[in-house]
């Protein structure tokens, strides 16, 4: 059980360090709105990860021939909400965030906000379904034909704890640099990083358009 942890959290942090639209995004979030709001996109997605996971540990073929058979439009809707969240970042202007007054309340909503759109858009990404496929194949993770739910929930477990420790590092350290970026600065990092994210949702638009039009 010991070695399945070490491997889920390996595993967690296999699936996680690939800097995609959600690194981009945690980046984005850190630099504008402080490493907490970086660490709760991170955390949204670590939870959307998990869920993947426990879909490949507990094998529902179901959920499973779905993303299969309708893979084309979860790649086009998936798309349009990574392209629609791409262009909120581009337009927003990051100074608003960081000169609105300190509320507790208001902050713990942007937090849950940030939490709530990595959820999404890593649910969005049926690939990190196929990711975790291939991360159990190489770490040779196996719970045997008889295993318990306990042993699943230490997998997973040890998969969030991964995930997550990775988000709370990059978020840690885009943080340390976060006071030498001048407003300007902010803006255009904002605006690359918006229109970089909006570009990766349009690709899989793009690519599931062609597959519906041209790979019948």
């Amino acid at each position: 059980m010991v070695e399945n942890f070490i491997k889920a959290i390996l595993i967690g942090l296999g699936a996680s360090i690939p800097l995609g639209p959600l690194g981009i995004m945690c980046i984005q979030r850190t630099l504008s709105k402080g490493r907490a709001s970086g660490f709760s996109v991170g955390l949204g997605s670590s939870l959307g990860d998990t869920i993947y996971a426990a879909i490949a540990l507990l094998s529902l073929a179901f959920v499973s021939d779905f993303l299969d058979r309708n893979r084309v439009w979860v790649m086009i809707i998936g798309g349009i909400i990574v392209v629609l969240i791409g262009l909120q970042i581009a337009i927003k202007n990051p100074i608003k965030d960081i000169k609105n007054p300190s509320d507790k309340v208001r902050n713990t909503s942007k937090h849950f906000q940030d939490a709530a759109t990595g959820f999404l858009m890593t649910l969005s990404n049926p690939g990190a379904l196929v990711l975790m496929l291939g991360l159990f194949a190489f770490f040779g993770l196996d719970l045997g034909e008889d295993y318990q739910i306990y042993s699943v929930l230490v997998v997973l477990a040890g998969i969030f704890i991964g995930t997550a420790g990775w988000w709370f590092v990059l978020s840690w350290a885009v943080n340390l640099f976060r006071k030498r970026f001048r407003l300007r600065q902010l803006i255009i990092a904002n605006r690359i990083a918006g229109l970089v994210i909006a570009a990766i949702g349009f690709a899989s638009i793009a690519e599931g358009l062609f597959n519906l039009l041209f790979m019948k």
